[in-house]
């Protein structure tokens, strides 16, 4: 049972901007539909963005933070009391981190585990913008891609310019964090390099956290393209709150029943990027890879539980873009593959491994004239082959090959002056991961993979400082994966396909100036959530709040100060449990709100926050 406590935390922070910028405003790396540096005349139809002003201005200290407070994006609190939420595009429940991609300059950060991205260990100030692109995008994007895409695009260098940034904050709940960046550009190489250090206590009994981060890079500029490589380096300690009943949450909301339960995380991130333009056509490609190592302890009246596992993943995605005009006419296409290996051994016994392939093809056509519309169609094509031993059985847990197709037909028109009307269609797919074909109902037997068939209208408006994006959307899920608490043999639960389901909603992005000085800004989604067929025919599904809202109103005057203040409102939504939905009881309906006050002096800023949340 998930209960809401009213929660408060007040935060100053000192930063410090110093010496010249050393990235171009004008010259950044905007990863668009296509997966290449975007044509102004092409950019993502539909996608709503987070720019580097915004971040700054509404004090977010972690790119997590920017997509829930600024985005809209509903987030769930991690239960290892890390900053990174579990992010819900289009209420997709506690697998939502499962059925969206994030996307890092052109690096799939999204993996073969229900584990999130850490998208805390991105130097904010290095993010240019954020991407938000909702809705299937499997074409582009691979498995996992239902719900939409994220993609953050950091800040390119520009030749003989120095920058960097140290920060600091202090707050409640022991709450701290330091961090400093510095970057060097020359005429050629660039170089940046960055660390930070957070820490707290957070609002439950040992529910402690602690995070350090280091990360560097180095990029080259020549005759023959763009090259370069980097290093993301992260240490985690946690120590874990567990569950509450309702009575001792009732007694007191801050308690723990699991004293002596911990657990870590290394990460190590490994990453060369190369990008050239000959012509007509532009060619990038990024190879990465990771290693991760992870423990934890958990104690209990039946004694002390302790695992270890260590992960690894290596991912390779070259693509050419070719980029033509033909009087008013503009083309775009773009072929790419998608190669991946991920293997992790846990307890230095059961041993996974996933390897895919993939092959897409988009083609993209902007028409002139007085409607300038543009037609968009791709295809995907993924090979998957898994397999997962333990030693202490004779048969392998499975080996299996899936082969998956997605595809995807858009197109818009300027229907009237600053108004573009579009419509969306095509087909996206999930594969389970290795923690979910690792604990099915029957042991051995993997998951068959979720398909959705996703439709949407959108229509966009923008004059004047007011800017107005609304669409309806729906997809229709066939063996949704789930983790089901009712399922299983043993009281335990399992992971499942459930029953044909259905998401279908409306969705609308508000922004304008509403006087000088001030800005105001929106987002609201409404899903409904429900099984299509079976047992549980026209029946809402779990863990998904039918609306969110979420509103921000700045000030900005000239004279150094700004203020920002949020506030996001969530839904009730049924337990985990209620398929059925024969229980009265809701997990209630809640409240978050934020505020910023900063001013500067010279290069320095000062600024005292607060955060506060309760249903």
């Amino acid at each position: 049972m998930n209960i809401f406590a009213s929660r408060r935390a007040l935060a100053l922070a000192v930063s410090l901007c110093f010496a010249a910028p050393a990235f171009a405003e004008g010259d950044v790396v905007v990863i668009s539909g296509a997966r290449f540096a975007a044509d102004p005349a092409l950019l993502p139809i539909g996608a709503t963005s987070i720019t580097a002003a915004e971040i700054r201005r509404s004090g977010v200290s972690d790119v997590n933070q920017a997509i829930r407070k600024i985005g809209g994006v509903y987030g769930r609190q991690s239960l290892t009391g890390s900053p990174d939420f579990g992010l819900d595009l289009r209420g997709f429940g506690t697998n939502s981190d499962q059925n969206m991609v994030v996307v890092l300059d052109g690096v799939r950060l999204s993996e073969n585990e229900l584990t999130g991205p850490l998208l805390s260990t991105i130097p904010v100030d290095s993010v240019e913008r954020i991407d938000i692109m909702r809705g299937g995008a499997s074409v582009l994007y691979g498995e996992g891609a239902t719900g939409g895409v994220i993609n953050i695009v950091t800040k390119r260098p520009e030749a003989g310019a120095t920058r960097g940034t140290v920060f600091a904050e202090g707050g409640q709940f022991s709450a701290g964090e330091v961090r400093g960046s510095v970057a060097k550009a020359w005429d050629g190489f660039a170089m940046d390099l960055s660390a930070g250090h957070q820490r707290t206590d957070n609002y439950r009994d040992n529910n402690e956290f602690k995070q350090s981060h280091f990360g560097g890079g180095a990029q080259w500029s020549t005759s023959y393209g763009r090259f370069g490589v980097r290093a993301e380096i992260t240490r985690q300690d946690n120590r874990f709150a567990g569950s509450l009943t309702q009575a001792q949450f009732d007694a007191n909301p801050r308690q723990t029943n699991t004293p002596n339960d911990f657990g870590k995380l290394d990460s190590d991130r490994y990453t060369a990027f190369y990008e050239q333009k000959l012509g007509a056509f532009d060619f990038a490609a990024e190879l990465s890879h990771r290693k991760k190592e992870t423990e934890a302890t958990y104690v209990s009246s039946f004694g002390t539980f302790s695992s270890h596992y260590d992960s690894k993943q290596t991912q390779f995605s070259p693509r050419v873009r070719h980029l033509a005009q033909f009087g008013e006419l503009l083309n775009e296409v773009v072929a790419g593959v998608d190669l991946t290996r991920w293997n992790r051994v846990t307890d230095g016994t059961y041993d996974t491994t996933q390897r895919s392939k993939a092959f897409y093809l988009r083609d993209e056509i902007k028409f002139g004239g007085v409607y300038q519309p543009r037609l968009a169609a791709g295809v995907r094509r993924e090979l998957f082959d898994k397999e997962a031993t333990d030693p202490l059985r004779a048969q392998p847990a499975y080996d299996i090959t899936q082969a998956h197709n997605a595809w995807e037909v858009q197109g818009s028109v300027l229907a009237a002056p600053n108004l573009t009307v579009y419509a969306k269609a095509g087909q996206s797919y999930r594969v389970a991961n290795a923690d979910e074909n690792g604990f099915t109902v029957a042991w051995g037997v993997p998951l068959k993979t979720q398909t959705s068939h996703d439709v949407e209208l959108g229509a966009g408006y923008s004059i004047a400082g007011v800017k107005l994006d609304g669409r309806v959307f729906r997809h229709n899920l066939n063996n949704e994966i789930f983790f089901d608490p009712t399922a299983g043999d043993f009281g335990f639960g399992a992971n499942t396909n459930l029953d044909p389901t259905r998401r279908e909603g409306f969705e609308l992005d508000a922004s304008a100036h509403v006087a000088r000085d001030w800005q105001v800004s929106g987002h609201y989604q409404h899903v409904k959530a429900e099984f299509r067929e079976g047992p549980n025919s026209g029946r809402e599904m779990v863990l998904v709040p039918k609306n969110i809202v979420t509103a921000r109103l700045a000030w900005l005057p000239s004279d150094g100060q700004t203020a920002d203040v949020g506030v996001q409102w969530v839904d009730e939504q049924r337990f985990g449990s209620d398929f059925s939905n024969t229980c009265s009881a809701r997990i209630p309906s809640f409240t978050t709100v934020d505020a910023r006050y900063a001013r500067k002096f010279g290069q320095w800023e000062v600024a005292v926050s607060r955060t506060e949340s309760g249903g």
